[in-house]
């Protein structure tokens, strides 16, 4: 349970942090073009659903890494009470 957790955390800060910077991007080019600083109902929904597809993939893939650095960990950790010689 706890990967998924920290997958999940990690997914919606990366999953944020790209949204916010797209809708920014959007909100400059509209300004440039019509020269007035509006949040058009559009932008947010296209805000929402890059965030939505940038934190299923993001989760998806921290999820997978979570998971492969924890079975590697196990994978080294000695064994205690047995000899390797």
């Amino acid at each position: 349970m706890k990967p998924n957790i920290k997958a999940c955390g990690q997914a919606m800060a990366t999953a944020l942090v790209n949204a916010v910077l797209a809708v920014a991007l959007m909100l400059l080019v509209e300004f440039a073009i019509s020269g007035s600083f509006q949040v058009p109902e559009p932008y947010l929904w296209a805000g929402l659903l890059i965030w939505v597809v940038i934190f299923a993939g993001q989760f998806w893939r921290q999820r997978y890494l979570c998971k492969a650095c924890e079975s590697t960990r196990e994978s080294h950790t000695p064994s205690h009470g047995k000899s390797t010689l």
